[in-house]
């Protein structure tokens, strides 16, 4: 996620080159691989934060303590805070930071390392509106980002953050239907991927409801509304919600861990 996003930046031009941004990278070969790249890159998270303005936590929940101690009293009130950690509420966030600390959580997700993330985001108690523009403008350089109340993001995991996966189950799903009838694999998952895709887009685009789109593809008694109808039958749009139901209860369970 930190790569993409350090990527997206450079590429949208948000920042005047790469050795604007800072990382903090433990793992030599990765480290290296940044630095070939031409970011500014290092071991010392302390270093990271004394030269950012903006500090992005890209690290897994269990390390988020000992990196905010590590770097407390070098964040201060002045310096913009984005967590990325998942399950990790705000006042966890701020409690490990000095009283005032501008912190805003964010749930993005897989496809932001191909440039079409979609994240919620949560400004906490202290973080200004200047800061949640800069957050939405940052994350918008490798997707679509929304805010939402912290109480929300568990939705937000449920449906964007977990539904990468969905995505992938229907278009597996389908391009297993092209096999059935007759369609060699290569050509049934690529046909598969591009309709999803494309289809999303349209969605996006247009901004039309998914359900007038769907009305414009069938034509009385014709093949898509056959198609419709055994989806229906099937139970596809239950399924859909009882998927991000799921995830979202799950979401809410781990971040009381």
């Amino acid at each position: 996620m930190a790569s993409a996003l350090m990527g997206g930046l450079v590429k949208a031009r948000a920042v005047p080159s790469s050795s604007s941004i800072a990382v903090s990278e433990p793992y030599t070969p990765m480290r290296e691989k940044h630095l070939k790249n031409g970011f500014a890159a290092t071991t010392s998270n302390a270093e990271v934060v004394q030269r950012s303005d903006t500090i992005v936590l890209a690290v897994k929940p269990d390390v988020i303590p000992a990196v905010l101690r590590e770097c407390a009293a070098a964040v201060g009130t002045a310096k913009l805070v984005v967590s990325i950690a998942a399950g990790v509420p705000l006042r966890t966030l701020e409690g490990l930071l000095p009283p005032g600390a501008r912190v805003v959580r964010v749930m993005p997700n897989l496809p932001c390392l191909v440039s079409e993330m979609a994240a919620g985001f949560a400004p906490g108690s202290h973080a200004t509106r200047a800061d949640a523009e800069r957050v939405k403008a940052l994350l918008g350089c490798v997707g679509r980002a929304t805010e939402v109340p912290e109480k929300l993001m568990d939705a937000v995991t449920g449906l964007s953050g977990s539904g990468p996966a969905y995505g992938f189950v229907m278009i597996e799903a389908l391009a297993d239907a092209g096999v059935r009838a007759g369609l060699p694999r290569p050509t049934a998952l690529t046909l598969a991927a591009q309709t999803m895709k494309g289809a999303a887009a349209m969605v996006l685009e247009t901004g039309k409801h998914p359900g007038q789109l769907k009305d414009e593809v069938s034509s009385p008694g014709g093949t898509t509304i056959a198609g419709v109808e055994a989806l229906e039958r099937e139970g596809l749009r239950y399924a859909a919600m009882a998927g991000v139901a799921a995830a979202t209860a799950r979401s809410k369970e781990l971040s009381k861990l």
